[in-house]
């Protein structure tokens, strides 16, 4: 059995779900990486970038040209990622990632870049049937998760706001297409990102930045 094989064949079976391989060690994998973001640990970036890696297998699976793409871009951005994060440690006397709330203008351009996006991939996933049997869900959480990402790696704040707004679509949508794990891996996250938004919430507002953790230095 090839690695490809294994990963999207299945690990068990619980309530009528079955759970295969990918979907949950690409999920795991991807709980560390939020963890670690939350952290501000520089190590977030390349978990991210493996996590999108399982995650393609779990997608094709299903089916979801969607997810597929959304973590393609997972993939990219963590590149992008990994690079903010290091030029912002060099520039911060303490070597810590500094974190903020959104100007009032970056905030306005992650809105609408995020509401054209979907309007323009979900529109592109209903010509392309193809592409996506859920176009509208599909297209909302592939643009939102590259806008969360995009806001963490610039350390604002908002990047939490945008991922609970992922999560109301993503937890019902990976339930309805056989992603179990994923389904409550959502969940998890939702947990998480009420934490990491206080956390960051109260750094920004405190102006104090404690240094990244001892084990984040590349």
């Amino acid at each position: 059995m090839s690695a490809l094989n294994w990963l999207n064949s299945e690990a068990f079976a619980a309530f009528g779900q079955h759970v295969i391989w990918s979907d949950m060690i690409g999920n795991s994998v991807g709980l560390a990486a939020l963890a670690l973001g939350w952290r501000r640990s520089i190590w977030t970036w390349p978990t991210q970038f493996l996590s999108g890696l399982i995650l393609v297998a779990a997608y094709a699976s299903a089916h979801l040209s969607g997810g597929i793409g959304k973590q393609l871009l997972v993939i990219g951005v963590a590149l992008w990622g990994w690079r903010q994060w290091h030029r912002g440690r060099r520039e911060a006397q303490d070597g810590s990632i500094a974190v903020r709330f959104a100007t009032w203008r970056e905030r306005l351009t992650l809105l609408v870049g995020t509401a054209v996006g979907t309007l323009a991939v979900g529109a592109l996933f209903t010509a392309v049937p193809e592409l996506s049997w859920n176009p509208w869900p599909d297209a909302y959480i592939f643009v939102g998760t590259l806008a969360a990402m995009v806001a963490q790696a610039r350390g604002l704040v908002e990047f939490w706001f945008a991922w609970l707004l992922v999560d109301v679509v993503g937890v019902p949508l990976a339930f309805s297409s056989g992603l179990a794990f994923s389904g409550l891996v959502y969940v998890i996250y939702l947990a998480l990102v009420l934490w990491g938004l206080r956390d960051w919430w109260l750094r920004s507002r405190s102006g104090t930045q404690q240094p990244a953790l001892e084990g984040a230095a590349a």
